[in-house]
């Protein structure tokens, strides 16, 4: 399955338009953004945990990266209320599950060779960090040689330019932003390939925003399992 997989060619995507599309565990959905593969994929996704779903336990080969959007997640090891996000590194396994309904941002097999750092932050965690023009406030929630996560809040009616030497992806989370001529509220996605600045005017509430500042695919990813 290839979806969005061309990464020299802009993409913005108001998930909200996508269909949900069951997974194979009962009560657990996605609505797909980027997929390279089929079950096993390179994949950025938002996820659906119905109440009470679960998926069976799976070791993260890959890697996987994650932010809950709504509601709790849940595993044996927490739970992972709304603005929390967190790095699975390759190796690490877990039951994900859900017991009200939530709803995450998953990116899977986008790690990089070396790239064992496991990080839980809470809602509110991270290192705030000084905002850029139009923003009003910034957490830093990752960073090493190769990429920069953050959450920003952006101000009503602002325009805001960040620039992008290597790489953006990007996620709304509250408010909305447009961009050239496409509007998109929560939950839309976006991602620019490197030298491709993001220009944004955010709409009259303002906007929070989640952005990775990273190649779209790392030079050294990792290789995915050969599949029929």
């Amino acid at each position: 399955m290839r979806i969005n997989d061309d990464l020299t060619q802009p993409v913005l995507v108001q998930s909200a338009d996508l269909d949900w599309i069951p997974s194979p565990a009962p009560g657990v959905d996605r609505r797909m953004l980027y997929r390279l593969g089929g079950e096993v994929a390179r994949a950025t996704s938002l996820v659906r945990y119905a109440p009470g779903s679960a998926f069976p336990r799976h070791v993260h080969s890959g890697g996987e990266e994650i932010l809950v959007l709504e509601g709790t997640f849940q595993d044996e090891h927490g739970d992972y209320p709304a603005g929390s996000y967190f790095r699975n590194p390759p190796g690490t396994s877990h039951v994900p599950a859900s017991g009200d309904g939530c709803t995450i941002f998953v990116r899977l097999w986008q790690y990089r060779a070396g790239d064992d750092v496991q990080i839980v932050r809470q809602p509110g965690q991270g290192e705030p960090v000084a905002p850029r023009p139009g923003a009003s406030a910034a957490r830093l929630l990752f960073e090493d040689a190769a990429e920069r996560v953050t959450v920003e809040d952006w101000q009503p009616g602002a325009e805001i330019t960040v620039e992008n030497p290597r790489g953006l992806e990007f996620l709304i989370l509250s408010g909305s932003v447009t961009v050239g001529d496409k509007t998109l509220g929560a939950q839309g996605w976006g991602r620019l390939p490197a030298g491709q600045a993001l220009r944004a005017t955010t709409g009259a509430q303002g906007a929070q925003i989640w952005i990775k500042d990273a190649p779209l695919q790392h030079p050294d990813v990792l290789p995915m399992p050969q599949q029929p």
